[in-house]
């Protein structure tokens, strides 16, 4: 019998899922699993068994944070993706400051009513234990597809440990802070291939801060080139506000 799987999405603009949906190898790479639920394509009810859950967005409801704790006691595998799973993403940019104050600015004298259950934007993994994470905005379904693979043969989850900057060399890109364009690859953790600076852009660090990054000497070395540690701090709260604030 096949493990059933489910893609929930909690806050996020569902772009992770538009990728799956459009992933040449979608049928392959669902073809050991049983489909159970799809949020973005179903119009069934949300079934109440599933071995692996895939979780895209971040946590921004008390609502939602309860959901994930049922998730967790139904899943034996929970696979969080995107960065707004992962590292809380562009909604954890709302985490900077406190949430009760915008609540306010945004809804005023109705901010109780409306926005009530409203929480500090958080990845998945403040509230549940993640089996396996898949950064980027939007992920890379390949990635997806290994992992799952992964899940399947039981095996525990491997992250990408070092920085950006050797996919770059590795795809012979030229630097782009010598050109005058502050990149994060120095402290981003590696996996993508450098897609972006490949292709003229420099890196946002989507997938989050690599975990042997040495941050203190990218922070001196971009000072160099003129950039203090508060831009690139801004530069890193682009995706990574949730996690530095947490």
């Amino acid at each position: 019998m096949k493990p059933r799987a489910a893609i929930f999405c909690l806050s996020s603009d569902f772009g992770c899922q538009v990728q799956i949906s459009n992933y040449p190898e979608l049928l392959d790479m669902l073809s050991t699993f049983e489909l159970a639920y799809w949020q973005l394509v179903s119009s069934g009810d949300m079934p109440e068994e599933y071995d692996v859950a895939i979780i895209e967005g971040a946590v921004t409801t008390d609502e939602q944070a309860k959901f994930l704790e049922a998730v967790r006691d139904t899943a034996s595998c929970v696979i969080a993706i995107g960065a707004c799973a992962v590292t809380g993403g562009i909604p954890g940019l709302a985490s900077k400051h406190d949430i009760e104050v915008q609540v306010k600015e945004i809804y005023g004298k109705d901010a109780s009513k409306i926005a009530k259950g409203m929480r500090r934007p958080a990845p998945v993994h403040e509230f549940i234990d993640v089996d396996f994470s898949i950064p980027g905005c939007p992920i890379n379904p390949d990635e997806l597809s290994r992992v799952l693979q992964r899940a399947l043969r039981s095996l525990v989850d491997s992250p990408q440990r070092q920085s950006m900057c050797g996919d770059c060399k590795i795809a012979e890109n030229n630097c782009l802070w010598l050109q005058g364009v502050a990149c994060l690859g120095l402290i981003a953790r590696s996996g993508c291939h450098a897609m972006c600076v490949s292709r003229g852009r420099a890196c946002t660090a989507c997938r989050g801060v690599a975990h042997d990054a040495n941050v203190e000497s990218a922070y001196e070395f971009a000072a160099g080139l003129g950039c203090d540690k508060k831009c690139f701090d801004t530069l890193i709260d682009i995706y990574n506000a949730a996690e530095v604030a947490s």
